[in-house]
């Protein structure tokens, strides 16, 4: 089946298998190596990518669905005002990571403040819940996206929150 889609800005075209998966396909025809195909089930969230603006676990999107869709990897997303922001928020906390799931973290923290224009703890919470990380402290995380949101409305971030 031939899959047209944008992926990064960019119209493409391929041949694919309609059941492969999207991380695979990612992953081996693109070259895109920030998606990490850890469990396969959407359990870990370490291959998340944004389809058509939603935050979605890539195993778990058969290529047939991407058909004239719109699909951000983090590859992508480190063009976009969003990644500077949440960038400097992780680093202005100390946040550090691993290089396994940081580009997961980001995109799931970056999806969190593109679609609320001030998510509350629980927000923050049940989004990056999505991603599962050992590498940092959960505290930290959360403390940097909070710095984040902040940072977004225009506000001085406050490191005793």
């Amino acid at each position: 089946m031939t899959i047209d889609f944008i992926l990064n800005g960019e119209d493409v075209s391929l041949k694919a298998d309609p059941l492969e998966r999207l991380s695979d396909l990612l992953r081996e025809r693109f070259g895109l190596s920030s998606l990490m195909s850890d469990c396969l089930a959407g359990f870990c969230g370490k291959c998340v990518v944004y389809l058509d603006g939603r935050l979605v676990n890539s195993c778990l999107v058969p290529a047939f669905k991407v058909r004239g869709s719109e699909v951000v990897s983090f590859e992508g997303f480190k063009s976009t005002d969003t990644f500077d922001a949440v960038s400097r928020a992780f680093n202005d906390a100390g946040a550090e990571f691993c290089g396994f799931c940081d580009a997961a973290v980001f995109m799931a923290a970056g999806s969190l403040l593109d679609s609320a224009e001030r998510p509350g703890e629980d927000d923050i919470e049940e989004t990056m819940s999505t991603v599962y990380c050992r590498c940092s402290t959960p505290s930290i995380t959360l403390g940097a996206i909070r710095g984040a949101v902040e940072a977004k409305a225009g506000g001085k971030y406050d490191r005793a929150r």
